[in-house]
This record gives structure tokens, C-alpha cells and sequence, in this order.
């Protein structure tokens, strides 16, 4: 059985964690309604599914679902309020073109496809998975009710941009929770499972099928190319909301004058680092490397410093995505 890991009820991180699940539902939803459908775009998942799903059933249900409504016809209390919920989605389905809710067509999917996921897979998908995609539905349809079909910006290009931006930040906070948004993931692992084919490129691919998908609509190649730089933003802005923009670089230092270096670091910069033990390829000889992170400040004035005293030491500078420990960000603030 598939290990899910808990939270206690109520507590300080039970809290902060469905917190994050409702912040990035609504902010994911956001990205879609402002940016993303009324431009036709399809950046994958299963909510792109819902956008084709939309455009294909629009002009279906011209007067909504429940058609024509009488409010004579519902004079009681409980008729009311049963009345209000029908002309609310006869409305609903109007903004969408009287075709099937984008919100409503990904949920369809999703919770079969939950289901099949737990079936095939076990229970990986806990309370929050399915709290995530279900709020993400009913905040994308109650927005549309409210704002619209109406794009924030005309200009295509930089609603791909924006749309990315919101949909990815509002997913790495879904995924910061331990959560995940269900779709097109548990289509992966359940063809990953059979296939035997790696789970991210099987997640690459679905998702790129469903780009395609729009071409069934309208043969415009425009659409599925800017739903590809949708699909990239997204996952660049949400691996930065997991993991932060870190502005450290990770040093290995190859000199003959390591304990100048060594001073420098400690007495002027207040830094720490590592001495590794290695041997030159060339001659054999022993080499004490230095293994550090600094700023990008520290950086130049480190590499101004290295080359005034030993011109011909080796330095290696690589990016980090985060730093975790002392002198950073300490491991108490990683979210579990």
C-alpha cells in the first residue's frame, strides 16, 4: 500500500497546508478564466480537456441547461432556492457559450479518473488531492459566472505568459501541501504502470497529445504552439515556487593557495566552506578542494580575490535551486 503521510487534525500544519490547497485552487482557477480560455489556449492537464470538451459542445444548450425557467413556477421556499440553483447554471452555461463549463467538464474526468487511479494504483491520492481538483472546478466555473468569458488582456502572447505565471505558482502551491492536481498525473501513472515507460516523459507526452487536441477544434497551428509556452512557463514557475529563486552559487575551488582562500572566506566574507581531499589526473599530486555557496556579490569579489593571488586555480560556479542549513534557509522552515 502506498505510504500517505498525515497531518493531525487541526493542527498548526493541517492548517497551513489546506490553506495552500485552497490559495493555489483559486489561483490556478484565476489563471485559467483571465488568461487561458477565453483564449482557446490548451496548456495540457485535464483542464485543458475541458477546454476543448467546451468548444466542442458550445451552441448545445443555448438557453442553458434547465432551458427556459418560470419563477412563478417556483413559489416555495425550498422551490426558491432550487430555482436560483438552476438559473444560476443556466447562466453558467451561457457564459461559456452553451456549451458544458470548463469547471464542470474537468470534473467529469477527474473523479472517475481518481477512482480508477485508487483502483489501479492504491491509495496514493489523499484528502487534499481530491480537495485540490475539486475546488480548482468550482472556483474556474464561479469566476466564469462572474467575470465572464472575457480575456484581461487581448494581446495572446502575454496572457500565455500571465496564465503560466498564475496556473504554475498556484500548482507548486498545491504540490507544497503534498497534494497533487489529480488529471492528466493519474492518466501518467496508470499508462507509466502498463507501458513501463518513464513517468515524466509519460506526463510530457499526455500532456502533449492534449495541446494537440485544440487541432480538432480549429486547424490553427498558433494555438497549440502558444499552448506550449503556457505549458513550459508553468512548469518553470512552479519548480521555482517549490523550490524558491535562489540567488547562491555552488563554488568548487582547485588552488595551490587554499589557505589564503581559507582566510578570506572566514575573516573578510563570515563564511564557512569544505575541504575535500582529491588527486590531480595529471601528476598524481594532492589536492585540497574547497567546497562552498555564496551570494552573487561574494561571488565576483571571491573570483577577483582567487585570481590576484593564484591566476591559475580552478574554479567551478554552479547553480543551486536551494539552500537548506546554516547560514540559509533553515530546514525547519521546509515545508514537510
Amino acid at each position: 500500500m502506498a505510504f500517505i503521510q498525515k497531518d493531525a487534525i487541526f493542527s498548526g500544519k493541517w492548517f497551513y497546508n489546506y490553506s495552500l490547497v485552497i490559495a493555489g485552487a483559486f489561483i490556478m482557477a484565476a489563471g485559467f478564466v483571465f488568461f487561458i480560455v477565453p483564449h482557446d489556449l490548451v496548456p495540457g492537464s485535464i483542464y485543458g480537456i475541458g477546454i476543448v470538451i467546451n468548444k466542442l459542445t458550445q451552441g448545445l444548450f443555448p438557453q442553458g441547461l434547465f432551458g427556459a425557467l418560470n419563477p412563478d413556477d417556483y413559489t416555495g421556499f425550498f422551490s426558491s432556492i432550487l430555482y436560483h440553483f438552476m438559473d444560476y447554471s443556466n447562466d453558467l452555461f451561457r457564459k461559456f457559450g452553451g456549451g458544458i463549463p470548463v469547471g464542470i467538464a474537468s470534473l467529469a474526468i477527474n473523479i472517475p479518473l481518481s477512482f480508477i487511479g485508487i483502483k489501479v494504483l492504491g491509495p496514493r491520492f489523499g484528502i487534499k488531492t481530491i480537495l485540490s481538483f475539486v475546488l480548482c472546478a468550482l472556483f474556474l466555473d464561479t469566476i466564469t459566472a462572474w467575470w465572464g468569458v472575457i480575456p484581461l488582456v487581448d494581446d495572446v502572447l502575454l496572457s500565455c505568459i500571465f496564465g503560466g505565471i498564475f496556473i504554475g505558482f498556484g500548482l507548486g502551491l498545491i504540490l507544497k501541501a503534498r497534494a497533487t492536481s489529480a488529471g492528466s498525473d493519474i492518466l501518467a501513472m496508470i499508462v507509466a504502470k502498463f507501458a513501463k515507460t518513464p513517468l515524466g516523459q509519460t506526463v510530457i507526452y499526455i500532456d502533449f497529445l492534449i495541446v494537440l487536441s485544440c487541432l480538432y477544434i480549429q486547424l490553427d497551428w498558433q494555438i497549440p504552439l502558444y499552448s506550449l509556452v503556457v505549458l513550459f512557463i508553468i512548469g518553470k514557475v512552479t519548480d521555482i515556487t517549490l523550490q524558491g529563486s535562489s540567488y547562491e552559487k555552488a563554488l568548487f575551488i582547485v588552488s595551490d593557495k587554499y589557505e589564503e582562500i581559507k582566510n578570506k572566506v572566514i575573516g573578510d566574507m563570515n563564511r564557512g566552506g569544505t575541504f575535500l581531499k582529491g588527486t590531480g589526473m595529471y601528476d598524481g599530486s594532492e589536492k585540497n578542494m574547497i567546497f562552498m555557496v555564496v551570494n552573487r556579490r561574494e561571488l565576483s569579489m571571491l573570483q577577483d580575490y582567487i585570481h590576484s593571488i593564484d591566476p591559475d586555480a580552478f574554479v567551478t560556479v554552479m547553480e543551486t535551486n536551494e539552500i537548506l542549513g546554516k547560514g540559509f534557509k533553515s530546514l525547519n522552515d521546509k515545508p514537510a
